[in-house]
């Protein structure tokens, strides 16, 4: 496994060993043990898939408190995916990192709790399976704006597909200092 680092603080791209023939493809897509030697010591508790059309943008979500970490990976298609580190205190805190997820590089994206995370797809439909290390919770769901200036995120398209919800989101600047999470070193 190849670990791809982000320069932000834990997240990392991870692109595991592909052994593919005539016949298809295998992979581990999680080895605990390699994982660990990675850096990522977490237990998943949750797993989830979503599937969305071209054009659909989802995020930039967090949970606070009860914050979740989340690997997350594509099953079929090719997103933009992105995490913005939002920790007060971090030395990137603002800064985000984007990376294309498709089912032909296999990738991975280690996405810390503390993180807003969002993507958009880009074919005609993509299938985004992501693993959780805690609960969702809805008393803790957070957003912030997905073109937040601030941040300076180059998403791969400009009108997008949005929930009611994710129109609505804050910007960074105006999300409360207690509605974020705190950098841990």
């Amino acid at each position: 496994m190849k670990v791809i680092d982000t320069g932000l603080s834990g997240a990392l791209i991870l692109e595991p060993q592909v052994f593919g023939d005539a016949r298809g493809f295998f992979y581990e897509s999680y080895n605990q043990a390699k994982y660990r030697e990675a850096g990522i010591d977490h237990h998943f508790i949750q797993s989830n898939v979503s599937r969305s059309a071209r054009g659909v943008l989802r995020g930039l979500h967090y949970q606070w408190p009860n914050p979740q970490g989340k690997l997350v990976s594509v099953l079929e298609g090719e997103v933009y995916d992105v995490a913005v580190d939002i920790r007060r205190g971090s030395p990137t805190f603002g800064k985000s990192f984007g990376v294309m997820l498709t089912a032909d590089n296999h990738r991975h994206f280690w996405v810390p709790e503390g993180f807003a995370h969002g993507f958009c797809v880009l074919s005609e439909f993509a299938t985004f399976t992501y693993q959780c290390t805690a609960l969702y919770d809805a008393k803790a769901d957070a957003g912030i704006r997905w073109n937040d200036a601030d941040l300076g995120i180059d998403w791969p398209l400009s009108a997008p597909l949005l929930s009611d919800k994710d129109g609505k989101t804050p910007l960074l600047k105006d999300v409360a200092p207690e509605r974020l999470p705190i950098f841990v070193a």
